[in-house]
């Protein structure tokens, strides 16, 4: 026989909200690709001294 049971907080157990996914301009896009790319480069002049 299953018991229910009751959460510890009742008013947060189905607490939902549908988050509305926003789509990036060109310009985000552009600004996020640059942060991508300075990042690996860096992890590229990172790994080149730390194994040479």
């Amino acid at each position: 026989m299953l018991i229910k049971l009751n959460p510890v907080f009742p008013t947060y157990a189905r607490h939902s909200e549908e988050k509305i996914e926003k789509t990036l301009s060109k310009q985000q896009w552009i600004y996020a690709d640059r942060v991508v790319m300075l990042i690996m480069f860096l992890a590229v002049i990172t790994g080149a001294i730390v194994f040479s």
